[in-house]
């Protein structure tokens, strides 16, 4: 069964059975930064234009700061859990977000599994309000597998995924008549 899209990991039907790869190649620290700042750079943007309009009528006030008093602790649970509902959805339909895309990274199961709602909001939770907490004690318990502590609770991992070109080639036979 031959796919088209960069789905990880690729499935190919031998007679009656399934089977899938068994290695899965781990993707680098670098490139899972470089795509969470990706990430993080247009959520924030996002976040940055919505919290503008909806604050456009108090611009106009005289005295704005009675509006924003203790907003600083607000204003973080807001942006983390937008940035929660963004990871957890692309992570749990896709298993890319944006970042990843960019860097052809996905977020799947310990086993190359699809990632459900549930495993995808545990992993999304560690980096959405925790991320440096999560990512140095991930260095120090679960470096084998390259996972913060938020991927190993939730049996996740991010892995690198394979150009059309190289999945295409390992998959195809040439026969001659």
């Amino acid at each position: 069964m031959h796919s088209n899209n960069m789905d990880i990991p690729p499935e190919t039907r031998v007679g009656d059975f399934t089977s899938k790869p068994s290695e899965l190649s781990l993707a680098r620290w670098s490139e899972r930064f470089f795509a969470w700042l990706i990430d993080f750079i247009i959520v924030s943007i996002g976040i940055e234009i919505l919290f503008y309009a909806a604050t456009f009528p108090l611009w106009f006030d005289n005295n704005p700061d009675r509006w924003f008093r203790s907003g600083a602790s607000i204003g973080f649970v807001l942006r983390s859990l937008i940035f929660l509902a963004y990871w957890t959805y692309f992570e749990s339909t896709s298993g890319q977000s944006l970042g990843k895309r960019i860097f052809h990274l996905k977020t799947v199961g310990i086993s190359g599994q699809t990632v459900n709602v549930r495993d995808a909001l545990l992993e999304s939770f560690g980096k959405s309000f925790l991320l440096p907490i999560d990512l140095i004690l991930g260095w120090i318990f679960t470096n084998d597998k390259r996972q913060r502590i938020f991927n190993r609770v939730s049996n996740t991992i991010v892995i690198k995924l394979r150009s059309h070109s190289e999945e295409n080639s390992s998959n195809v036979r040439y026969r001659k008549d």
